[in-house]
């Protein structure tokens, strides 16, 4: 059998943006976090609100992947999935998670741990509804994290669909929904020269305090 072995010692950058000093810091960690994703936003990094998500299933396996951000504010970070999906099964299992937010352009992490809960059946109304046609179709398709043949099963079950809500709205499905990740904690960090990077910590100290720390790089 044929081995691969890559080396990728030498392959780095220098990280020469500006300094993170913990005067430029709000003491709230959801005004610096909404801060600092605008400006992601308007540096155009490529899919700004997506962030990987890190799950532990019931056997102790973490699994992490990425999903994309929809919505958030002071209660929390709010994502959509299928509720039969790993995903779903590790947070109602283990709602413990943790989120990775890398801004590569602007040389930033996010990093935010916090307990996942399921959101109302009136948000996820609300969200599901403003989605294009199609990804709504798409939720109805795909029974996600299960094996399947062939892509073709995929493309019959969406034709399906299709003539099926041909009329009408599509409906919310029963087994799709949201969940909000409540942190508690938040570190940012942001990279400099000589792998010496700023890293602050927020804590929850209470619902209205945080404790803020600076961390080792």
């Amino acid at each position: 059998m044929e081995k691969v072995t890559v080396d990728l010692a030498d392959l780095r950058r220098e990280y020469r943006m500006q300094p993170l000093r913990r005067s430029d810091l709000n003491s709230d960690p959801l005004l610096q976090f909404n801060r600092w994703f605008e400006e992601a936003s308007h540096a155009e990094s490529m899919d700004a609100n997506a962030m990987s998500i890190a799950t532990v299933a019931a056997n102790g396996q973490p699994t992490v992947r990425t999903v994309l951000l929809k919505y958030y504010d002071q209660e929390g970070f709010v994502f959509y999935t299928n509720l039969e999906s790993n995903k779903a099964k590790d947070l109602d299992g283990n709602p413990r998670a943790s989120l990775l937010f890398y801004w590569s352009e602007l040389h930033r992490q996010v990093i935010i741990n916090g307990n996942a809960s399921r959101i109302s059946a009136a948000e996820n109304v609300r969200y599901f509804m403003r989605r294009p046609r199609d990804s709504q179709l798409g939720a109805w398709v795909s029974r996600q994290s299960h094996v399947i043949s062939s892509r073709a099963v995929l493309e019959q079950k969406f034709s399906e669909m299709k003539q099926k809500f041909a009329r009408g709205e599509v409906p919310l499905p029963s087994f799709w929904g949201g969940y909000r990740i409540c942190p508690t904690s938040i570190e940012f960090w942001q990279g400099r020269e000589n792998r010496l990077h700023d890293r602050f910590r927020y804590s929850c100290a209470n619902d209205d305090d945080w404790n803020i720390e600076r961390l080792a790089p």
